[in-house]
């Protein structure tokens, strides 16, 4: 397995495979078979809560590790159908959407009310479902990003979810009703037994500088995650960071030197690790979107990404457009490709 790893990232895989974390790992709640009784159980998270989020590890290839690997396909909202789907048409239906994830050995499908309402009654009970409650949807003209909500807890209740996801566009406009919004739908999904996944992401053109996007800065994306877990996300979805410094280069807000000098490094494993830490050490598990179809090299892309994400002591990946905008069989294939990462013994916690 580690063989194969190895030829698919090519040149990057030693760098990745030899590096230290500048945090030492022994300071991380890190991901195990016995997540939920040494961390999880300690917390006010009621009981059925903690059934559900095992219901979650114990399925699929990851079964029993503590590892996620998560099929997301909120796409027909968030980048309109059209976009999402004409690659691949048979993801207009959404029974292929659950096809696919099930095929693949996931431990979980997101997706949106219609999608997972449509076929509940035929695989609610096969894979355990995550319904996304809230959408940017990108019908308004002239543009308007926000996330509302289409969807309510105890509809994705009725439908035998085990977990709601959310979205919050933290530094915009929008960002503290958005906040207040999510904390109120995550109180009520707690008391009847949901897990709540929250999608962390920045959304703030002045993110975007003429030297780099700063949306996916380590310091930035770290503070949205803790942000994410002060509302009592049990697990963060979050853009893995490419670069660092955003405060500084914005000029905004509050931070340290030492997030730059003795927290984090400019490589990807400890600025990925510092989202780790942002998730309060762990004890939240961080889990990194597998981002956009960039066409042939998605393989390596992918696993490279899961390779920094297993390292830095995340939780596992959720990759969606790379994997359905492709062929079902080849889709199929780069999920077992992601979930080797995790299976693998010799990939280490750096």
């Amino acid at each position: 397995m580690l063989e194969e790893i190895t030829k698919i990232l090519g040149n990057e895989a030693e760098d990745l495979f030899q590096h230290k974390g500048i945090v030492s790992k022994e300071n991380l709640h890190l991901p195990g078979p016995n997540f939920i009784d040494d961390i999880l159980s300690q917390s006010d998270r009621p009981i059925p809560v903690l059934r559900n989020m095992q219901t979650i590890y114990n399925h699929g290839r990851l079964a029993k590790t503590g590892y996620l690997s998560i099929l997301p396909v909120d796409q027909g909202v968030e980048h309109s159908a059209g976009a999402s789907f004409a690659p691949n048409p048979i993801y207009f239906d959404p029974e292929n959407i659950v096809r696919l994830a099930i095929n693949g050995d996931c431990n979980a499908v997101v997706s949106t009310l219609g999608v997972l309402g449509s076929v509940a009654r035929k695989y609610a009970h096969k894979i355990p479902f995550i319904v996304k409650l809230n959408h940017n949807e990108l019908l308004t003209y002239p543009e308007s990003y926000d996330q509302v909500l289409f969807a309510d807890v105890d509809q994705a209740f009725d439908l035998g979810a085990v977990g709601v996801g959310a979205t919050i566009f933290f530094g915009s406009e929008n960002s503290d009703r958005q906040i207040q919004e999510i904390s109120k739908v995550f109180k009520y999904a707690h008391q009847l037994g949901l897990v709540t996944v929250l999608w962390a992401y920045l959304r703030n053109p002045a993110f975007k500088t003429k030297a780099a996007d700063y949306h996916l800065s380590a310091d930035l994306t770290g503070q949205a995650n803790h942000l994410g877990v002060t509302i009592e996300a049990d697990i963060i979805k979050q853009k893995q960071p490419v670069n660092n410094g955003g405060y500084i280069a914005v000029n905004f807000g509050r931070t340290n030197e030492k997030v730059y000098t003795k927290l984090t490094t400019d490589h990807p494993i400890d600025l990925t690790r510092y989202q780790v830490m942002n998730c309060y050490m762990g004890r939240a598990g961080l889990i990194n979107s597998g981002g956009a179809s960039a066409g042939n090299n998605d393989l390596q892309e992918i696993v490279k990404t899961a390779v920094i994400n297993k390292r830095a002591g995340g939780m596992g990946l959720i990759s969606g457009r790379k994997v359905f905008q492709k062929p079902m069989d080849m889709g199929v294939n780069i999920l077992h490709e992601i979930q080797n990462v995790y299976l693998c013994k010799e990939i280490t916690i750096a």
